[in-house]
C-alpha cells in the first residue's frame, strides 16, 4: 500500500503539470490588451489549445500500445516544457500562437496518457474518485495562474521584463522537476491493448453509450474554459473593472472547481456518481440564469462560484464511466474522451462570435447549451449503465 502512494506522488505532480493548460484563460485576456486584440480575435488562443485534442488525442491513444503510457505521459510532459519556454523570449501574436498550439499539443498527449497511467495504479471503484482528486491537484494549478500573472503585473520586483508572462518559467521549472521524478519511478503497466487503427477507434463512437460519454466532455471542458475566459469580461463589462481588478474572477472560479474536485474526491467513493452528477449539473443551471438576469456584484460571484464547484466533477465522471464501460480497450476509449475536449475550441469561438454581436450574455447563452446537454446526459445515465458505486 505504501508503495502505490509512493507511485502517485510523481502522477499527482504530473496532474499539477496539467493544469497548466488553464492559463490559457488569463493569458488570452492579458494578450487581448497588450495587443488590442477583439473578443473573437483573442479567444482564438482557448480555442487554438483546444484544437490540437481533435488532431493528437486518438494517434496518442495508439502510441501508448506501442511505447507504453509512462513514456508518453513522459513525452507530454517534455512538449509542455518547451511550450512554456517560449513567452519568456516576447508576447507577440506570432509568439503566443507557437506556445500555445505546443502547450495544447503537450496536454492532449497529458491528459490521453496520464488518467490510464493512473488506471495502472488505481482500479475499480476506487477510479472515479482518484481522477477526481488528480482534478483537484490539477486545478491547484489552474487557479494558481491568475494569481502568479497578476503578481508579475502588478508587483514592484524585477521580473526581468516578463510581467505577467513570468507565469511561464515558474510552471516550466515544475514541469522539469515532473520529468525527472515519474521518470525515475519505476511503475508496472498493463499490457498493452491489442493494437489498432484509426478506423477501430473511431468505431467505438458507434456505440451510445461512449458517444454521449464522448459529448458531455466536449460539453464539460466548453463551459470550463468558457468560464475560465469570460468571468474577468463578465466583471468588466457589467461593473466597470480593470483587467488586473476582474482577474481575481477567474481564481474564484478554479478555487471552488477546487473545492468541487476535493470533496467529489470523498463523495464519489461513497455516493452514486450519477446522483452526484445531477447535482453538480442543477449547480450550473442555476448559475447560467443567475448570470442573464443579473449585474450584481455578489450574484455574479455566487454564480462563477457555483459554475465552479458544478463543473468540478462531470469529467472524472463521465471519463471513468467511459473506462468502466469498455475495460478491454482503455488506451482506445482514452484517446476518444480526450479528443472531447476539443470542445474547448468549439464553445471559445462561439462565444466570441456571441459576445462581439450582444455582449457576455451571448457567451453565457453558448454555455447554457452544454449544461442543457448534460441535463439530457444524466438523465440518459440513469437508464443506460448500472450505477459502479
Amino acid at each position: 500500500m505504501a508503495s502505490k502512494y509512493i507511485r502517485l506522488l510523481p502522477v499527482m505532480l504530473c496532474f499539477f503539470a496539467m493544469g497548466f493548460v488553464d492559463l490559457v484563460g488569463i493569458a488570452s485576456n492579458y494578450v487581448k490588451a497588450d495587443l488590442d486584440l477583439s473578443d473573437a480575435e483573442a479567444n482564438i488562443f482557448p480555442s487554438l489549445v483546444f484544437f490540437w485534442f481533435l488532431i493528437f488525442s486518438v494517434p496518442t491513444g495508439m502510441l501508448m500500445n506501442r511505447i507504453g503510457r509512462k513514456r508518453t505521459v513522459l513525452a507530454s510532459l517534455v512538449v509542455t516544457a518547451i511550450s512554456l519556454l517560449l513567452p519568456v523570449f516576447g508576447d507577440s501574436y506570432g509568439m503566443m500562437l507557437c506556445s500555445f498550439s505546443l502547450l495544447g499539443i503537450g496536454n492532449a498527449l497529458m491528459q490521453t496518457s496520464l488518467n490510464p497511467l493512473m488506471s495502472s495504479i488505481v482500479s475499480g471503484d476506487r477510479l472515479a474518485s482518484s481522477l477526481t482528486f488528480g482534478q483537484f491537484v490539477k486545478a491547484i494549478a489552474s487557479f494558481l495562474a491568475p494569481y502568479i500573472a497578476m503578481w508579475g503585473a502588478t508587483q514592484a520586483i524585477p521580473t526581468f521584463g516578463l510581467e505577467w508572462r513570468v507565469l511561464f518559467p515558474i510552471y516550466m521549472v515544475i514541469a522539469v522537476i515532473a520529468i525527472l521524478w515519474l521518470g525515475a519511478t519505476p511503475i508496472e503497466e498493463e499490457q498493452p491493448d491489442k493494437a489498432s487503427g484509426f478506423g477501430s477507434c473511431f468505431r467505438m463512437l458507434g456505440r451510445p453509450f461512449i458517444l454521449l460519454c464522448f459529448l458531455g466532455i466536449m460539453c464539460h471542458v466548453g463551459i470550463d474554459v468558457g468560464t475560465n475566459t469570460t468571468a474577468p469580461k463578465l466583471l468588466m463589462e457589467r461593473l466597470g473593472m480593470t483587467l488586473d481588478e476582474a482577474s481575481w474572477a477567474t481564481s474564484l472560479y478554479f478555487i471552488f472547481r477546487t473545492m468541487g474536485c476535493l470533496s467529489g474526491t470523498f463523495i464519489l467513493s461513497r455516493f452514486s456518481s450519477r446522483g452526484f452528477l445531477g447535482l453538480s449539473v442543477a449547480m450550473m443551471l442555476v448559475a447560467m440564469i443567475g448570470l442573464f438576469v443579473s449585474d450584481v456584484p455578489f450574484v455574479i460571484y455566487a454564480c462563477i462560484a457555483l459554475i465552479g464547484f458544478g463543473n468540478s466533477n462531470v469529467f472524472s465522471i463521465v471519463f471513468a464511466q467511459a473506462l468502466l464501460a469498455e475495460p478491454d480497450k482503455k488506451n482506445e476509449v482514452s484517446g476518444l474522451m480526450i479528443m472531447g475536449l476539443f470542445g474547448g475550441t468549439v464553445f471559445p469561438l462561439l462565444m466570441g462570435f456571441a459576445s462581439d454581436a450582444i455582449g457576455q450574455s451571448g457567451a453565457v447563452a453558448v454555455m447554457t447549451v452544454g449544461v442543457a446537454y448534460l441535463i439530457f446526459y444524466t438523465l440518459k445515465l440513469k437508464t443506460t449503465i448500472n450505477d459502479k458505486h
